[in-house]
């Protein structure tokens, strides 16, 4: 890992990339109220009802159209975008306009178990993170569990069912996203750390007791159905590979999150 002075000292705007989405929203809000000058990356304009006090970059990560851009004079990236049938070559693209633009530091999200559990995506975030860490570029990693809106996504994906499917043996550790995205603003205002210790939620849970719960929230009546899954990547989850109970340093539960989610 290539190490630099730390990133607070550096002038210019920390970037965040897929500054609009499930993470790099909470991400952003994070950073201003902390004081921290940022610039967020968006294939699209910047919405007339956005008056947040952040710079604004059109950027195209799938082609690279506007990336130079978007880099130019930031102290910092932290890499939020994905793109699960591009994911290497999105990162590639973006360590490349880093080198170019001598940026001090980019942090980049990841999701625990991406080396021991062979889903595709999963495959291709630990090829990015192995690119990153041959880059030259100075880098921070952080692995997390799935957040718990993805988790609710799964079950409320399914409400035109008569039933909801559940993978048998399956367990989950969800986290609060506005969690990580705090620990993510903690980690770009430091200096580059490699690769720091994966961040899981409170608790972890069958994914038939988080199907459940998440009818249970909606008040809707449906039978959870327990689906057996074959081969490698099954086995993995039913393992835990997904899993990191020795790090449970996320604070709001699942039934906390689906709570405020009714009261919103």
């Amino acid at each position: 890992m290539t190490r630099s002075d730390d990133s607070t000292t550096r002038s210019g705007p920390v970037l965040v990339t897929g500054g609009t989405g499930t993470l790099g929203r909470p991400l952003v809000d994070t950073l201003l109220a902390d004081g921290v000058a940022v610039r967020v990356m968006s294939r699209r304009p910047r919405p007339a009802d956005d008056d947040r006090p952040c710079e604004w970059a059109v950027c195209d990560l799938t082609n690279g159209v506007g990336l130079a851009a978007a880099v130019s004079g930031v102290r910092a990236i932290v890499h939020c975008a994905t793109d699960p049938w591009r994911e290497v070559k999105v990162l590639s693209r973006v360590v490349e306009a880093a080198r170019e633009a001598g940026v001090a530091h980019l942090v980049y999200i990841s999701i625990v178990g991406v080396d021991r559990v062979p889903f595709p995506y999963y495959k291709a975030k630990f090829a990015a993170e192995r690119l990153l860490e041959r880059s030259g570029v100075p880098w921070t990693i952080l692995r997390a569990t799935q957040f718990h809106d993805l988790v609710a996504a799964v079950t409320n994906g399914q409400r035109r069912l008569p039933f909801v499917l559940s993978p048998a043996g399956f367990r989950f550790q969800p986290v609060e996203v506005t969690e990580v995205a705090h620990r993510l603003a903690e980690l770009v205002r430091g200096a580059p750390a490699g690769r720091v210790p994966d961040m899981g939620g409170p608790r972890v849970h069958t994914a038939r007791e988080l199907a459940g719960a998440t009818l249970r929230a909606a008040g809707r009546r449906r039978r959870v159905v327990d689906v057996p899954l074959p081969g490698r990547t099954a086995r993995a989850f039913r393992r835990g590979g997904n899993l990191a109970p020795d790090h449970a340093t996320g604070k709001a539960t699942f039934a906390e999150f689906l709570a405020n989610r009714k009261s919103d």
